[in-house]
């Protein structure tokens, strides 16, 4: 194997190990490398490079998306995917759209195709319309989401805002006649001059008649996503029975989720998602918690953050179990701290002090599992651990792996988003940790 046969392009670290869980479940190995990576990648079937674009400036997002391209094509990966999150989170300002055409120029001649759905955490699509659940995007609770509110379900019109070129529509109908007939609607929206095509999808099944019909058609297409997608075209491909020596473990048999050895240590939640699920785990974990303000640290940075990691330290001492640092918050809440401190400059504070806070607890504190809700959070939480490339581990549910970095700290890390796993999460997800 020359090198991996897909090659993921991810807006944030949270989706990206959420594509790789995905890909780990259909039998195929995958890595997260977290960052603009230089090195070559690691052998594996698929390789998910995880950025911090979803809410940059357009131009950096395009930038960065490019850059990573670029590294995951010159390593010789056959299919190249944009990863975004199966709630389509963007604004009219991007960064969906304004990536996508970067990327289509990048393959030249080519056309995005793709769809949010993913089936095993409820994201489904409709006649062009994304539904959570049976909620339709724009009256779930993403509609009040602090940096990306999603207020319209129609995923055609979305990315028409964002993107440049017509943006169509393969609905149901076709899909449900087969491969040949989404291959056919695709090549007719190619000539008719669309760069941008959504695909409707209810169940697994759909996307496999998708996945087949792309992997039919393998040059100048950009296949966009969620995990959803990215789980079928493992499964058609059929990537976990592949004879290969990526992420080959004893006597040369793939390995999709790392076995690892993790030394014992405590164990840290960092809550920093304001999502309603996360404020729901928050409120059901029965254990200890010590709450991080954004206008205590916009008083004192410094201060604000010895003096929780003395909290934790505390409680420690009281407790075997795990520790709760949230900052989660309702949207009045985040509201009112807009109001008081500018645009952005909670999640700013909140994210540098929750990755010293994390620093400080696995240096000085014995912390070798961490538990952190967020995508902004999880980012600044393992640039701030310095981890490189993560590998699959075991899951604690639809799209919650544990991490293990490679060649870095022993840690064990479940970086969750937002909207991930059931209520009771922050007591269940140790069962599961390696």
């Amino acid at each position: 194997m020359t090198g991996p046969w897909l090659g993921a392009v991810a807006d944030d670290l949270t989706g990206a190990c959420d594509l790789a869980d995905a890909v780990s479940e259909a039998g195929g190995s995958a890595v997260v490398a977290v960052g603009r990576p230089t090195a070559p990648p690691p052998a594996s079937h698929c390789v998910v490079v995880a950025l911090k674009s979803r809410t940059a400036p357009r131009d950096q997002a395009v930038a960065e998306s490019l850059a990573a391209a670029r590294w995951l094509l010159d390593a010789g990966c056959t299919t190249l995917y944009q990863k975004y999150c199966s709630t389509f989170d963007s604004t009219d300002a991007g960064n969906i759209g304004p990536v996508a055409d970067a990327l289509v120029d990048l393959i030249g001649d080519a056309v995005a195709v793709g769809t949010p759905a993913t089936p095993r955490v409820g994201r489904t699509v409709y006649q062009g319309h994304l539904f959570v659940g049976r909620q339709l995007l724009s009256e779930s609770p993403l509609r009040d989401h602090p940096l990306t509110p999603m207020r319209d379900p129609d995923l055609v019109r979305v990315l028409s805002r964002q993107a440049e070129g017509g943006v169509t529509l393969v609905d149901l109908a076709t899909v449900t006649a087969g491969p040949a007939a989404v291959a056919a609607a695709i090549g007719a929206a190619r000539r008719d001059g669309a760069r941008h095509v959504i695909v409707d999808a209810l169940a697994d099944g759909d996307l496999d008649t998708l996945a087949t019909a792309l992997l039919a058609t393998p040059d100048g297409l950009l296949v966009g996503g969620a995990a959803g997608l990215a789980a079928a075209l493992a499964r058609v491909s059929g990537a976990g029975a592949r004879s290969s020596t990526a992420g080959a473990g004893p006597g040369g048999a793939v390995t999709a989720r790392a076995v690892p050895t993790v030394p014992e240590g405590r164990r840290l939640i960092l809550s920093g998602s304001c999502s309603a699920r996360t404020r729901e785990q928050v409120d059901a974990f029965p254990g200890p918690r010590v709450t991080l303000s954004p206008v205590d640290l916009d008083t004192g940075l410094p201060e604000t953050v010895d003096a929780v990691a003395d909290a934790v330290a505390r409680a420690y001492r009281d407790t075997t179990g795990p520790v709760l640092v949230t900052s989660s918050a309702d949207p009045e809440q985040v509201a009112r701290y807009e109001s008081r401190l500018g645009p952005g400059r909670a999640a700013a504070l909140l994210e540098a002090a929750t990755a010293e806070i994390a620093r400080r607890a696995v240096d000085t504190l014995g912390v070798r599992r961490l538990l952190v809700a967020g995508g902004e959070t999880s980012g600044a939480v393992v640039r701030a651990l310095d981890v490189g490339t993560l590998r699959v581990g075991p899951a604690a549910g639809p799209g919650l792996p544990w991490m293990v970095p490679e060649g870095g700290p022993a840690l064990a890390l479940l970086l969750k988003s937002g909207n991930f796993g059931d209520p009771d999460l922050f007591t269940t997800a140790w069962r599961h940790c390696p």
